[in-house]
Parts: structure tokens; C-alpha cells; sequence
């Protein structure tokens, strides 16, 4: 296992439609995981989620988030981040069609009730990425 991948060495991997996993913190401080839609962009994670969202309500609370990118095939690329995430209302939308049109194409990119929309915005406070190329080599 390599686990001296840097972030830039990665750009490809990241750019993927990969669903990832983000962690938050419940008011009684178990974890909540939950797959997500998300981009790499500007050196940190976009996510887009509805206001309402649990996340949304824990990371309110407890600002604490972590993010992992589990690659799907050999050689089990993979990126962790973990960070204090900011919470993001105001102009939002284009960037969640954005995301969303990664994963669903452009047609069926519109969110399913506008104005509902926020983006949490991951950025790495630690980051953590491997890969299991060496592995697959031998």
C-alpha cells in the first residue's frame, strides 16, 4: 500500500462521479455516514445537500467533518479528508447543478427544490490518500 499519494497526483481519480462517504457528529456524538455526491474543486471538496439535511443541523453545531473517496477498481485509489467544514447558502445553485450533472448527466441536473439547496465546503485540515498499486504489481 502507498500512502504517500499527494493530492495533485490524484486530480484524475478525483474527478471521477465516485459516490463518497461524509462522517459528521450527532448532538450525542455518534457518528452519522451517509454516501454523497461531491466535486474536487479549488483545493477542497464541494457537497450539496438540502438546508434541512442532518448534516447540515450537526455540522451547525459541531463543525467537524470528514470525507472519504473510496476508489471502486484496482488499485484501490482512495482520499480522506479530515476538516472543519463551512456551510455555504448564498448563490449555491449553480454549483450543486454542477455536481449533480457530474453524477446524473446535464439533463437531469436541476435541483429538486430550488432555493432548499446549501454546499458544504470541505477543505483539508488533514488529508490522507493511497493507493494499492504496488500490491496489484506483485
Amino acid at each position: 500500500m502507498r500512502r504517500d499519494r499527494s493530492i495533485e497526483d490524484l486530480s484524475d481519480f478525483l474527478a471521477l462521479p465516485i459516490t463518497s462517504v461524509l462522517a459528521t457528529f450527532r448532538p450525542d456524538g455518534r457518528v452519522l455516514l451517509s454516501p454523497v455526491w461531491h466535486e474536487w474543486r479549488d483545493g477542497g471538496f464541494n457537497v450539496g445537500c438540502d438546508r434541512g439535511n442532518a448534516h447540515v443541523g450537526n455540522l451547525r453545531r459541531d463543525p467537524r467533518a470528514s470525507l472519504v473517496v473510496p476508489g471502486q477498481e484496482p488499485p484501490w485509489i482512495g482520499v480522506e479528508v479530515r476538516c472543519e467544514a463551512r456551510i455555504l447558502e448564498e448563490g449555491v445553485e449553480p454549483i450543486v447543478r454542477r455536481i449533480a450533472a457530474r453524477y446524473e448527466g446535464e439533463g437531469r441536473a436541476e435541483p429538486d427544490r430550488p432555493g432548499r439547496s446549501v454546499l458544504l465546503r470541505l477543505e483539508p485540515g488533514q488529508i490522507r490518500a493511497w493507493d494499492f498499486a504496488e500490491d496489484e504489481e506483485g
